[in-house]
């Protein structure tokens, strides 16, 4: 069986990208390449690794058997090239992704304290929602993941990292200002500011908030924390976010934090896919991750 790493990078890059222009347009070479290289794959294997579905490619069942086994080998390639490259074994690269609080308010700090410590590379950062998150990881583009909502998905390992405080969060012009208590029959009839479908700020607030209100209403649904600041600032809806989000502009004096009862407490998680091959650059920063 004669297959090479570049036909299972070629695979690995057409999976991801679901098109052979996309995959062509990634790894810098032409689409004939491309489609010359999937072909002399799958005639090595004797096996269609994908399905062609309105002009997109899409994993098969051998394909999605190929695909982890394709990414180790990749990626254990890539640690025999650093390894004889190089002083260090700590080399390679990390496509980390991250939900949006992690990835504005804690990332940058924890990335930066991790590069500086092992002298490695951080590919990507990606910050996104939960949902994206989980895709990218299930699709191997992302070597781990560090998000704000519980992910369930057979394929991915899960554990328990950080905790953060929620803050509901209003206008100073609020006509719940004045009160020095808020309780849930306070929130009854409220109006909303919240993140889109996938996000794990929305995931907290319907279950822990809406789930015990009977009247509430969704006034926006917007993409980004920031954009949930500035419409709460202008007294558009309350907000549920992270207290690393809204501190700046509750200092500021664009939103007060209302003296809710209960506490809010949200936990935080690192994913990795079960059969991701765990280079010793990742083990580290895992471990890293863990201790800070």
């Amino acid at each position: 069986m004669r297959i090479s790493l570049k036909q299972l990078n070629v695979f690995t890059v057409i999976a991801q990208e679901k098109t052979m222009t996309k995959a062509a347009e990634r790894l810098y070479i032409t689409k004939p390449a491309v489609s010359l290289s999937l072909s002399e794959l799958e005639k090595n294997l004797g096996y269609k690794v994908f399905d062609r579905v309105n002009n997109r490619l899409v994993l098969n069942s051998e394909g999605r058997q190929l695909l982890p086994l394709a990414d180790e080998l990749l990626e254990r390639a890539e640690v025999i090239e650093h390894q004889f490259a190089a002083d260090s074994q700590l080399s390679g690269s990390l496509n980390i992704g991250a939900s949006d609080t992690i990835g504005n308010h804690i990332a940058p700090t924890l990335l930066s304290q991790f590069k500086t410590k092992y002298s490695c590379d951080i590919q990507q950062l990606f910050i996104s929602n939960t949902a994206q998150i989980v895709n990218r990881l299930l699709e191997f583009q992302l070597d781990i993941g560090l998000i704000e909502g519980k992910a369930h998905h057979p394929k991915l390992h899960t554990m328990e990292w950080k905790h953060d405080d929620m803050y509901i969060v209003c206008s100073p012009n609020h006509p719940l200002t004045q009160q020095k208590n808020i309780t849930l029959k306070d929130l009854e009839h409220s109006i909303w500011l919240l993140r889109e479908e996938g996000s794990g700020s929305r995931e907290y607030f319907l279950n822990h908030i809406a789930a015990n209100l009977n009247d509430w209403h969704e006034s926006l649904q917007l993409h980004t924390t920031e954009a949930i600041i500035n419409c709460c600032s202008e007294n558009m809806g309350l907000a549920c976010i992270s207290q690393l989000a809204a501190k700046n502009a509750i200092n500021d004096g664009r939103l007060v934090k209302l003296p809710y009862e209960k506490s809010l407490i949200r936990q935080y998680w690192l994913l990795l896919h079960k059969e991701k091959y765990q280079t010793p650059l990742l083990k580290q920063f895992l471990s890293y991750c863990e201790e800070s």
